[in-house]
């Protein structure tokens, strides 16, 4: 059985196939120069690796096929620029990618500059708002940050290239050309636009052609296989039409699982407040994680983890008996997920001050500083200085929810003014500790 490397990778920089993608540089991992060796697994020992967090396979036997070629596979991965912050949900496709990449697959990063400015229709009951330039801009690079600290950045295995390469000079005629492709009831069969219909919403022009335009991305790069959401299906079973069309071997589609979230509810969602950051601290990921429900840990276990399967069982069947067992699992599952991501140091660290803090109920030996320029402020405008990824009615609801303490004084009312002096300990969430430092 072939398995991807684990933990924190670090690999030598990629050279940008375009002039204005240059990946940042991941925050938290060690650095090498070493290429991976590529082990020997047969085609179905690799899939059956991919299998592990796999929904649906598009092309089955067109992937084995390929895998027996011994070359190469070019792997599209295409992101629209719209929202670059990216949790566990996302990272699952990330893995697969990667698992592939330590086999010497090249995965190539579509950034969706030209199909951005569109606006990707997909779950939306309303026209997308339209992206300017350095919103594009600013997504992209924030995107090749978070993906490269799962994917190896080797220009051997990832390669940036932007779908303006093509989009910007094909014109009108060539617009046209591929829109002759497919029909108007093909596109209008998609269940989002069914359900727009229904409604009584409207459907713009530019949104009803996104899914050719996606397509006609994996004709450009002659994709093999490209691995994605379930709600990208529609898109990329258009891209293997096209590719058919174009004379091409259509790509293979894997979509991949998608889990509850935290809460037991819909899939992780930054609005939900349900998901784990891919890019948050260790310390916080494993905080997040310990609020998981207990019935979920088995599939979270086979999805968000590389622990071995009988193992993954194990920590189901613990949670199934609840109480310390179910708590002891919960542990197992955090420090794993956290040593995937950010390795073994900062997993058995933040399994200690978890412990620590919360079992023990002591307060955390680390904290984050927080500067503070005005000698007094409203309670609100304290949340909201330590927290500025809550919006202002997210920081009202955790200081009338009795989440926000200053030095052990509880804050409820977002109005009442506050003198927090240097050294004073904020805590503003269940896991948020900062220190006061005046300026």
């Amino acid at each position: 059985m072939v398995t991807p490397t684990n933990g924190p990778h670090a690999t030598s920089r990629a050279t940008p196939a375009t002039p204005n993608a240059t990946p940042a540089t991941p925050a938290t991992h060690a650095t090498s120069d070493a290429t991976p060796a590529t082990p020997k697994a047969t085609p179905e020992e690799v899939l059956s690796v991919l299998e592990r967090t796999t929904d649906q396979i598009i092309g089955r036997e067109d992937l084995l096929d390929r895998l027996r070629e011994d070359r190469p596979l070019r792997i599209k991965f295409g992101v629209d620029l719209t929202a670059p912050d990216l949790h566990l949900g996302h990272a699952v496709n990330l893995w697969m990618m990667r698992a592939l990449q330590d086999l010497g697959h090249t995965v190539i990063f579509l950034l969706g500059d030209t199909t951005s400015r569109i606006g990707d229709p997909t779950g939306r009951s309303t026209v997308r708002p339209v992206l300017t330039e350095e919103q594009i801009r600013d997504n992209a690079d924030s995107f090749l940050a978070q993906v490269t600290r799962v994917l190896r950045d080797d220009p051997e295995l990832l390669r940036i290239r932007r779908n303006s390469e093509w989009f910007d000079g094909m014109g009108v005629p060539g617009l046209l050309k591929e829109l002759s492709l497919v029909t108007h009831a093909h596109l209008i069969s998609r269940d989002m636009f069914r359900a727009r219909i229904a409604a009584g919403s409207e459907i713009a022009m530019h949104e009803l052609i996104y899914p050719v335009l996606q397509g006609f991305d994996s004709v450009a790069l002659e994709s093999d296989l490209t691995i994605v959401g379930t709600d990208q299906l529609f898109n990329e079973a258009m891209g293997r039409e096209m590719q058919v069309k174009h004379g091409q071997r259509p790509q293979t589609v894997i979509t991949s699982t998608v889990t509850p979230g935290l809460d037991g509810g819909s899939k992780q969602s930054k609005s939900l407040g349900n998901y784990v950051g891919l890019c948050a601290p260790a310390p916080e990921k494993f905080g997040r994680l310990m609020t998981l429900r207990d019935e979920l840990i088995g599939t979270w276990a086979r999805v968000y983890t590389d622990l071995p399967l009988g193992q993954v069982d194990e920590l189901g069947r613990r949670a199934a008996v609840g109480g310390a067992e179910a708590r002891d699992a919960k542990l197992e599952l955090a420090e794993a997920v956290v040593r995937r991501h950010d390795g073994e140091d900062a997993a058995r660290r933040s399994r200690e001050e978890f412990v620590r803090v919360f079992s023990a109920g002591r307060m955390p030996q680390e904290m984050t500083p927080l500067p503070l320029a005005a000698a007094s402020l409203s309670a609100l405008e304290l949340v909201t200085s330590a927290r500025p990824d809550l919006s202002r009615s997210e920081a009202r609801r955790l200081l009338r929810g009795g989440g926000v303490e200053l030095d052990g004084r509880r804050l409820t009312d977002p109005d009442l003014s506050v003198d927090p002096a240097t050294g004073q300990v904020l805590r503003a969430g269940r896991r948020r500790w900062f220190r006061v430092r005046s300026t």
